[in-house]
């Protein structure tokens, strides 16, 4: 069985980034285009906004990432200060859980014992507070894979702006990305263990609201203008 919570993190960051540079990208043009702007223009705001997506997401990521890591910092401090003040770190304080995931009654002593043998503080810290090398939450790391996936989702319909007629900038642009949207849902519910078609439907349906709210929008103003 695959443990798909050593990939959370990254995929998560990764997944949203992309997904995020798509559907912002692709929205932006389409608005703006619709407003009868040049398709210089078009590119220019797109380039535009694929910058302070990145940035944006960068700077989001890393903040609520870096409140995670203080969370489990403060923690894992008051485990440490509790567990000196009792000077009790032996096997008999770790949880009940650990003896009733095994039969035997010996035997569980005896992996108690051995959790705690080596780094009494850190075998708490996992089986009281669920806090491990596996979960520990990694800012900067976070930042830039958000940054990094959102500049390749966005890519992505700037490119077709750079390649589609002026006369058909929108529906190309629209048809482009809700692909890319679609493969993106689909490939991130396979590498997170979910539905493939709920994944990919969910992410296409919010993909062609967002740009057709857009759209119209932008057809409004570009009518008053």
């Amino acid at each position: 069985m695959s443990h798909f919570v050593n990939r959370m993190g990254w995929l998560r960051a990764a997944v949203l980034g992309a997904n995020d540079g798509i559907l912002s990208t692709a929205s932006l043009i389409v608005g703006v285009a619709a407003a009868a702007a040049t398709q210089n223009n078009v590119l220019i705001a797109a380039v535009a906004g694929l910058v302070a997506g990145a940035m944006s997401m960068a700077a989001g990521e890393y903040v609520s990432v870096s409140s995670q890591s203080d969370s489990k910092r403060r923690t894992s401090r008051a485990n440490a200060r509790s567990c000196a003040r009792t000077r009790d770190l032996s096997w008999k304080s770790l949880p009940v859980s650990t003896s009733s995931v095994v039969s035997i009654k010996a035997l569980a002593r005896q992996v108690a014992q051995q959790l705690t043998a080596k780094d009494a503080l850190s075998a708490h810290a996992r089986d009281e507070l669920g806090i491990s090398e596996t979960t520990t939450a990694r800012p900067v790391r976070a930042a830039l894979t958000s940054a990094a996936s959102f500049s390749v989702g966005a890519a992505m319909p700037v490119r077709m702006v750079v390649v589609s007629p002026a006369g058909a900038l929108v529906p190309i642009v629209s048809a482009a990305s809700l692909s890319f949207l679609a493969f993106l849902g689909a490939v991130g519910a396979r590498a997170g263990g979910a539905n493939v078609l709920r994944g990919t439907a969910r992410v296409t349906f919010w993909g062609a609201l967002a740009m057709a709210l857009t759209a119209g929008i932008g057809k409004l103003f570009g009518t008053v203008v």
